[in-house]
């Protein structure tokens, strides 16, 4: 299946392609492209990607969660969140965020009318995490701060430098990136100019943060060729390309591990994103009462558990990530990351109320209707969820869905729209 995904002979151009056909995930060993299954038709027939468990499976969950704010039974809002944030944050066993680790300027310098930070910092686990952070070269005081959250798509060798360009060279992956994805825009250099502080960090088996093959024990697939290659240049095409391969390969032992050790994919991020926003909200540069969060897909995911339990985040965007666990379910989780998943969350709260744990603060979704990671239905249902949480908490003036023709992307109209939502309620 590696090579019907990712093949040795393809081009860059055909390689995005491919990585833009799965957008999020490497899926896990099995024989799904061969399967000839439709999704339209698995709907059409009550067909689904469990065969006949699936209604089983789904029959499993309740109609309404047992901590959905929809249910009768939570008439104040404060009871209802303070039981629900507590019981999805012990399902999400994050590691400790609630500390700032000293920060390093690595270079400092300005770009394209912006000052430009690259910045290190060391957590307790792994590899030291890169960042870049961008401001309007002549910003004076303190301005509102965005945190910038990197998407997956299928390239785990890069992270922060999918949605930033901090010099006019590049690298040629990242610029068809940007191209397919973006409309050739890096968005967070875009609203950076608007005058907010944006930082964007590597997060966990991404860029600076990705797992080194060097520092593995022997696995029987084939070898990352990057990474401790004596000799070798790990920023080279075909290298990048086969270490994509390798850690979509490598992303079910993870899931699989982090499990093991009493924590979940989603915890980690949320808590790696948690400590770039205490950096970003100590910046003396910054008014942290004023702080927003956004990304498409991969970021659309972390702006979903990030925002909904981390309510510093006054106004948040969430991009190309919007379904319920019934789509997930019974049709789409081929097309998805082992990242998204938290164990028996589905039984207290539908995907969308993960996010609608932040009800009444400021909430934006963005969707595509031809987007191949969800079913319309399902995306529709997910807003219809989330339009009656803020309804029933008297803030609907405070959410807002938006859907836009075309597949997975954060094009231009849709970054039009995702930044006069955070001028709206971070400038006012």
């Amino acid at each position: 299946m590696d090579e019907q995904l990712f093949g040795e002979k393809s081009d860059r151009r055909d390689f995005i392609r491919r990585s833009a056909s799965l957008a999020l995930a490497f899926p896990a060993a099995g024989s799904w492209m061969s399967s000839g299954l439709k999704t339209t038709g698995s709907m059409e027939t009550g067909k689904s990607i469990i065969g006949q468990y699936g209604p089983w499976a789904i029959s499993r969950q309740p109609r309404i969660p047992k901590l959905s704010f929809r249910n009768n039974e939570w008439k104040d809002i404060e009871a209802w969140r303070n039981k629900a944030l507590t019981q999805t944050e012990e399902l999400l066993a994050p590691p400790e965020s609630d500390f700032t680790p000293k920060v390093t300027v690595v270079r400092k310098y300005e770009y394209d009318g912006l000052s430009v930070e690259e910045l290190r910092w060391q957590l307790p686990y792994g590899r030291p995490t890169e960042a870049v952070l961008l401001k309007p070269a002549n910003a004076r005081g303190k301005l509102p701060g965005i945190l910038g959250l990197h998407d997956h798509g299928g390239n785990k060798y890069f992270g922060y430098r999918k949605i930033t360009q901090v010099s006019d060279n590049p690298h040629p992956l990242m610029k068809e990136h940007t191209e397919h994805y973006y409309e050739g825009k890096a968005w967070a250099n875009e609203i950076a100019k608007r005058g907010y502080v944006v930082l964007v960090h590597d997060t966990f088996t991404f860029g600076s943060r990705r797992v080194y093959y060097e520092d593995m024990l022997p696995i029987p697939w084939g070898e990352a060729k990057t990474d401790g290659q004596p000799g070798g240049d790990p920023e080279k095409t075909e290298n990048i390309e086969a270490y994509n391969r390798w850690a979509g390969g490598h992303e079910h032992i993870m899931a699989k591990s982090l499990f093991c050790a009493g924590t979940t994919w989603p915890g980690v991020f949320m808590s790696e994103d948690r400590i770039a926003l205490n950096i970003l909200a100590a910046r003396e540069d910054v008014d942290a009462r004023n702080l927003g969060c956004g990304g498409l897909s991969g970021g659309g995911l972390r702006t979903v558990y990030l925002a909904g339990l981390d309510h510093r985040v006054k106004c948040c965007v969430c991009v190309g990530f919007m379904s319920t666990w019934k789509d997930f379910s019974l049709h789409k989780s081929y097309t998805h990351t082992w990242m998204t998943y938290t164990p028996l969350l589905p039984n207290y709260l539908d995907f969308p109320e993960i996010l609608g744990l932040r009800t009444p603060l400021p909430t934006m979704v963005l969707n595509d209707n031809e987007d191949s990671l969800y079913t319309l239905p399902e995306m529709k249902e997910a807003d219809r969820i989330l339009s009656e949480v803020f309804k029933k908490a008297g803030a609907s003036d405070r959410y807002q869905c938006n859907f836009y023709p075309g597949p997975h992307k954060f094009d231009l109209a849709m970054q039009k729209d995702a930044f006069a939502w955070f001028d709206k309620w971070l400038k006012a």
